[in-house]
C-alpha cells in the first residue's frame, strides 16, 4: 500500500465533539471537509469554520444519507475519508424497563446510521479506484459494558464493531474499513457535570489522527481499556479452555479452514 495522503472528508455527527474537532484538524492540513449533522444552530456554527462545508442530514433516513454521498461527490470530486461517526447517548435504566420503542429508535442512529452510511459510501469508495477509508465510529463498549443499565448503547456499539469488521471482508484492497474506539472523552455525549472527567476532545483527536492516516484497523486511545477487555477475554479463555474441544480435534468444525479446503478442492 502507497502512502496514504487524503484529500478529502466526510463527517457524520460533525457538528460538535469528535467530529467537529476532527473537521477542525483536518481543514487546517489543507484537506476538502463535509460536516453532516441534524440541522439547527450548532451545524450552522461549524459550517462557517474555515475550509468546512455542512450539510444537514438524518443518518437514521437512508435516503438523507445517499443524497450527503451524492452532495460530497458532486462538491469534492473524489471522497478519501468517511467518518461514520453520529451517534447519541442511550436510554437508561435496568433493560426490562426500557421502552422498546426507544430502544429501537436508539438503533436507528447508533446502529442504522453508521449502516446506511456504509451502504451510501462503499460502493463510491469502491468505484472510484483509489486509496480510501471509511471509519465507524465505535466506542470502549464494543468490548466491555462501561456504564451500568445503558444496553441500548452497549448493544448498539457492539453490533458496530461486528458490522464494522464484516466490511472489511467485503471490501477490495483499496477500502479500508476501520472501528474508531474511543474511551471517555469530553464531548456533548451526555450531561456536562459527568463527560467533564473525560478525556479533553484535542487530545483526543491527537492521538487518533495518526492512526487514521496510517488505515489502522482499530484506533485506540485509551489504555485502561485494555484492563477491561481482558476481564472478559480471560474468562471467556478459562471457559474454552475447561469446557471446549481442543482446536486441533475441531478444526473440522472450522467454518474457514473447511471453506478454504472446499475451494481448494473445486474443479478449476
Amino acid at each position: 500500500m502507497t502512502e496514504f495522503v487524503p484529500r478529502s472528508a466526510v463527517i457524520t455527527g460533525g457538528a460538535s465533539g469528535i467530529g467537529l474537532t476532527l473537521a477542525k484538524r483536518l481543514a487546517a492540513q489543507g484537506l476538502q471537509v463535509m460536516i453532516a449533522d441534524l440541522p439547527g444552530d450548532t451545524l450552522d456554527a461549524a459550517g462557517r469554520i474555515a475550509g468546512v462545508a455542512a450539510r444537514a442530514c438524518d443518518v437514521s433516513d437512508l435516503e438523507q444519507v445517499e443524497a450527503l454521498a451524492d452532495a460530497a461527490f458532486i462538491e469534492f470530486g473524489t471522497v478519501d475519508l468517511v467518518f461514520n461517526n453520529a451517534g447519541q447517548g442511550g436510554v437508561r435504566g435496568p433493560l426490562w424497563e426500557v421502552d422498546p420503542d426507544k430502544a429501537r429508535a436508539h438503533f436507528d442512529v447508533n446502529f442504522w446510521g453508521i449502516w446506511n452510511g456504509c451502504r451510501a459510501f462503499a460502493p463510491r469508495l469502491i468505484a472510484q479506484d483509489t486509496p480510501s477509508a471509511i471509519y465507524n465510529t465505535g466506542s470502549e463498549n464494543s468490548f466491555f459494558c462501561a456504564v451500568q443499565q445503558t444496553a441500548a448503547y452497549i448493544a448498539a456499539k457492539h453490533a458496530v464493531l461486528g458490522m464494522t469488521e464484516s466490511l472489511r471482508g467485503d471490501l477490495p484492497p483499496h477500502v479500508h474499513a476501520g472501528l474508531i474506539i474511543p474511551g471517555w472523552v469530553f464531548t456533548p455525549l451526555g450531561p456536562e457535570q459527568f463527560m467533564k472527567f473525560g478525556m479533553e476532545v484535542d487530545r483526543y483527536v491527537d492521538i487518533i489522527l495518526p492512526q487514521i492516516l496510517a488505515r489502522r484497523r482499530f484506533v485506540v486511545s485509551h489504555g485502561y481499556n485494555e484492563v477491561r477487555i481482558a476481564e472478559r477475554m480471560d474468562e471467556l479463555a478459562e471457559s474454552y479452555v475447561k469446557y471446549a474441544l481442543p482446536a486441533e480435534d475441531d478444526a473440522i468444525h472450522d467454518v474457514q479452514l473447511v471453506m478454504e479446503q472446499l475451494r481448494a478442492s473445486k474443479p478449476k
